[in-house]
């Protein structure tokens, strides 16, 4: 399999040496300063391009990759609010492929297995409130994660009493400390912590006066997130329009 990355940051070079132990091949590498890759011809010759970006960043860069019809494999966050029926559109309609997902290590697809099946137990017990708490490095620029939205949503679908999601608790990179974790009772409060180095760790709370339930994903590195995605990619190559981890990990 033919290669792309776009963004060759610490995820970016992680991706590159798992992709060449499972013998494929990386025929193009774009960063910040050789954007006018995109449309040469190792890019275009690509089997699938997997991009690790910034949010302001990372629409642009399907655009230029969907120029070529080259697949793209994205961790990126943070872009679909404003970008994501156009995204949908373009893959539904006009025959581009991404494969997307906030967050591509196998033991989080399997977390996210173990949160809506829990919340659907917990939907018969009113008595037990939920939030939720992310912690990331100090370099991650969103918040809450894409990670935490995604198990905060699917959780929101198996919970009557919950219908939306809200920022808790920030705590910034500094130790800076802003926002609260009170909030209405039809809603999710997420907490956030921006701490050291940390890859990711992510925690479902459902507390009551008598007892406290909890469930934790930590991430221990980037090992796990970068090998999902050349997985990913390996899917995507044969298969079309917006696909997702639910496709690639069917629990």
């Amino acid at each position: 399999m033919k290669i792309a990355l776009i963004g060759y940051g610490k995820m970016g070079r992680m991706i590159e040496q798992i992709a060449l132990q499972r013998g494929h091949e990386i025929v193009c590498i774009i960063d910040i300063d050789n954007q006018q890759d995109f449309d040469s011809d190792a890019f275009r010759h690509a089997d699938v391009a997997i991009e690790f970006t910034a949010p302001h960043v990372a629409y642009d860069n399907y655009l230029r990759a969907f120029k070529h019809h080259v697949k793209v494999v994205s961790g990126s966050t943070g872009w679909m609010t404003e970008h994501g029926e156009d995204v949908r559109r373009m893959c539904t309609e006009e025959g581009q492929t991404l494969f997307w997902s906030s967050n591509f290590s196998l033991g989080v697809s399997v977390f996210r297995a173990v949160n809506k099946y829990l919340a659907r137990i917990m939907n018969q017990f009113p008595e037990y409130d939920v939030k939720m708490e992310e912690v990331h490095h100090i370099h991650k620029l969103d918040a809450p994660s894409g990670t935490a939205i995604t198990l905060a949503e699917e959780l929101i679908g198996q919970l009557d009493r919950k219908d939306k999601w809200v920022k808790g608790l920030q705590t910034a990179p500094d130790g800076t400390v802003s926002g609260t974790d009170d909030c209405a009772q039809n809603e999710v409060a997420i907490a956030s912590v921006r701490r050291d180095e940390v890859p990711g760790i992510h925690t479902v709370i459902y507390n009551s006066d008598a007892d406290c339930i909890s469930i934790t994903h930590d991430a221990h590195n980037r090992k796990g997130f970068a090998l999902g995605a050349v997985l990913a990619a390996e899917y995507t190559v044969q298969h079309e329009g917006l696909l997702t981890m639910d496709d690639l990990f069917q629990f």
